[in-house]
């Protein structure tokens, strides 16, 4: 992985081997980015892809694998409680299989770079997005408590 900063906003490549969401995750550590949203595309070769089901209050996880392009990645990075940093990510995939074209989306646990993967991430800029437990689902959501997310 390699990645560089251009005025505020840092971009990433990720390559083959690498695993996307470490890769964001790592530079916000580095650069003490506590939250921010990111986008970006790529070449992959495995993903596991989560579907929240409301009715057992669990992620049904699939794993997909082969040349898998990475047509959309959006997300966010928040920080919790205790400072620790959480992504919230999803992504469409586009694979062939018996001869036809495929797509396959949803939640991403984690995904590996076959080729590359080019990510920008944008810093929250004078301010903190934190993350908060939702009790119902036990799922994760945006906080902006204090006002300016602090």
């Amino acid at each position: 992985m390699e990645y560089k900063k251009f005025d505020k906003t840092y971009y990433i490549r990720a390559d083959k081997g690498d695993e996307v969401v470490g890769c964001i995750l790592e530079v916000c550590r580095k650069e003490k980015i506590s939250s921010a949203i990111y986008s970006g595309i790529g070449g992959c070769s495995r993903a596991e892809i989560q579907t929240f089901i409301p009715e057992t209050g669990a992620f049904d996880t699939r794993e997909i694998s082969g040349m898998l392009e990475l047509v959309s990645l959006n997300g966010s990075v928040t920080t919790g409680e205790d400072k620790e940093l959480f992504h919230h990510t999803h992504a469409v995939f586009a694979y062939v299989c018996d001869g036809e074209h495929r797509m396959a989306a949803g939640h991403i646990k984690s995904t590996v770079v076959r080729y590359t993967a080019e990510i920008e991430l944008r810093p929250v800029i004078n301010g903190v997005i934190k993350r908060k437990t939702d009790p119902e689902t036990g799922t994760g959501f945006w906080s902006f408590s204090g006002g300016d997310g602090v």
